[in-house]
């Protein structure tokens, strides 16, 4: 209790006059915060408290004050009648940020008493991400960002190197980090320049100032410059890479920049290189998936296939699988582009396109020396699918990625690549396909017992008991409904049929009926798993996943043919 209040005084956020009084007011240290502190200030100098959860303030009224003012004093302006605007604060007795903006807007400022964190996620939610960088770029003469048109006289890498932008860079980058932000965009239009972050598989808007779009051409260039490219090149995509370490963590950053039509646009891939690897057991697999997977992993040769979109877990699966059979007895040779997990025991390779290490090239060197298991990040073209097939013929268990919608298209897509049938049918023994769909937010989903979600049940064959869930939305999930994603999953082992039907090049529904006579579950389904359990929702399943005959009855239901419900 002691600590808190000392803390609190420092801050000036507690006058020292009313430490003893405190102190007597709150005995039990353990139901004294920061919150019930600051309601007992209000209430003693007859002050307005909020914790500003339902605040919206105007726009054009932050435009009058600072943003570094406000930022480094934790004030924001919250309303404006006349004269008068009440001001959020979270330190009463530092009047000299209220004092600095009376003088120099000559309002009166009114003070209303808030938490600190409420006051700087507010501002930082209402200003945007660098406002204070911005506006101190708006004030200063040292730096002059030139028009695209002026490309004679333009000289952005001094402006790329100013500190400001520099720090605004940085902000974007940690505020992302901290987000578990999987890709930065930065999206130029004629009156703005937007960043998203794509959070969970879903991109979201981060708020910026509105004043971003005079700084463009030098972000961008402070971006090339960290990822090694020419700032000069203004017409062609480029590729680079940077590398940072945040609170300990390194994180590897793939860079695209590509010209559009308002200015080149920056999407920055974030990967994580010191993410703890999960096993089978944490996937969260179904038993019977599980099971089968573990039985590829005991073979001790072929081909086991991960498919599915990007960003869809097949790297971490993947590595999953390895981590398990990784012991003193075998070798594990890697070779991926860009290395996204590191494993003690494992020998891993980097492709590099700039000295012609591709995987084909990589693939047919690994083979001379003398590896037990390969894993290959991705079969890109014919020449690295063809070795890889050649290597499980020769006694190696190789693992890899491919680009397909579901498991039993991997068969096709193979022989489509120019890989003969009979070699697909003797080497490939398994192919799992995955997408991850979002998790509920267990702070805020609320049950579904609506009448669509009652007719739901019936027409899937779901007691009527079994709750149902939708997304809400608080602070701990920033307002989306959804936190964290898991995996669902679709699994096909190679049986007679299926290697028959493989030489006979039938088709994928062929295929895929094959399969499912031998048990295999859509992922469809296999999300249905999830719902039962009351972790996601019938949304966010259909968002991943292609069910036709399940896609037929919503939209039925529904009656608005986009054939999602709304539960």
């Amino acid at each position: 209790m002691t600590a808190l209040l000392e803390n609190m005084v420092n801050a000036r956020q507690v006058s020292p006059m009313d430490l003893e009084t405190l102190r007597q007011e709150f005995p039990d240290d353990s139901a004294a915060t920061e919150e019930r502190v600051l309601r007992w200030v209000a209430r003693e100098y007859q002050v307005s408290y909020s914790d500003l959860s339902d605040i919206a303030p105007d726009p054009r009224l932050l435009t009058l004050f600072p943003a570094r003012v406000l930022l480094n004093k934790e004030m924001l302006p919250l309303r404006r009648d006349g004269d008068t605007v009440e001001m959020a604060v979270s330190r009463l007795f530092d009047t000299q940020g209220l004092d600095f903006l009376q003088a120099q807007t000559h309002l009166k400022i009114i003070p209303v008493l808030a938490p600190s964190k409420a006051v700087t996620k507010a501002i930082k939610t209402h200003l945007g991400v660098g406002a204070d960088t911005i506006d101190q770029l708006e004030e200063t003469t040292a730096i002059q960002v030139i028009q695209d048109d002026d490309d004679e006289d333009m000289d952005l890498s001094a402006s790329a190197d100013d500190a400001s932008i520099i720090k605004f860079v940085n902000q974007v980058l940690t505020d992302a980090i901290s987000l578990r932000a999987t890709d930065v965009h930065f999206e130029p239009f004629e009156d703005e320049l937007r960043i998203r972050y794509r959070i969970d598989g879903v991109l979201q808007d981060v708020p910026m100032p509105s004043q971003l779009k005079r700084f463009q051409p030098a972000i961008v260039s402070r971006v090339k410059i960290l990822s090694h490219l020419d700032i000069a090149e203004k017409r062609l995509p480029q590729d680079g890479r940077i590398k940072v370490r945040l609170e300990g963590n390194d994180v590897d950053i793939r860079v695209s920049l590509i010209p559009m039509l308002h200015g080149e646009a920056v999407v920055m891939r974030l990967l994580r290189q010191n993410m703890t690897l999960l096993g089978i057991k944490q996937l969260g697999m179904d038993q019977r998936d599980k099971d089968l997977f573990e039985s590829m992993l005991r073979l001790p040769h072929g081909i086991v296939l991960v498919t599915g979109p990007t960003g869809s877990g097949k790297t971490t699966t993947l590595y999953s699988a390895i981590s398990q059979i990784n012991d003193s007895v075998r070798k594990i040779i890697t070779i991926e582009d860009p290395v996204e997990y590191y494993m003690k025991g494992a020998n891993q390779i980097q492709v590099s396109q700039k000295t012609g290490l591709t995987f084909a090239r990589g693939l047919r060197s690994i083979l001379r020396h003398d590896p037990d298991v390969v894993l290959v990040g991705e079969i890109r073209d014919s020449e690295t699918a063809e070795i890889a097939v050649q290597a499980s013929l020769t006694g190696h268990l190789v693992f890899s990625t491919l680009h397909t919608n579901d498991a039993p298209s991997a068969v096709t897509r193979l022989v489509d690549m120019g890989i003969e049938p009979f070699l697909v049918s003797s080497a490939l023994e398994g192919c799992l396909a995955q997408r991850l769909v979002r998790l509920l937010c267990e702070e805020c989903k609320r049950e579904d017992d609506s009448e669509l979600v009652r007719q739901f049940k019936r027409e899937v064959d779901l007691p009527e008991d079994l709750p149902l869930y939708q997304p809400a939305g608080c602070e701990a999930c920033r307002n989306i409904g959804y936190l964290g994603r898991h995996a669902v999953f679709e699994i096909m082992a190679m049986n007679e049929e299926i290697q028959s039907l493989t030489l006979k090049r039938s088709s994928t529904a062929e295929i895929r009926a094959a399969a499912r006579r031998n048990g295999m579950r859509s992922l469809a389904e296999d999300g249905w798993r999830l719902i039962r359990e009351g972790v996601t929702t019938v949304d966010e399943v259909l968002r991943v996943t292609k069910d036709e005959r399940l896609n037929g009855r919503l939209m039925n239901m529904n009656g608005n043919g986009n054939g999602k419900a709304n539960v």
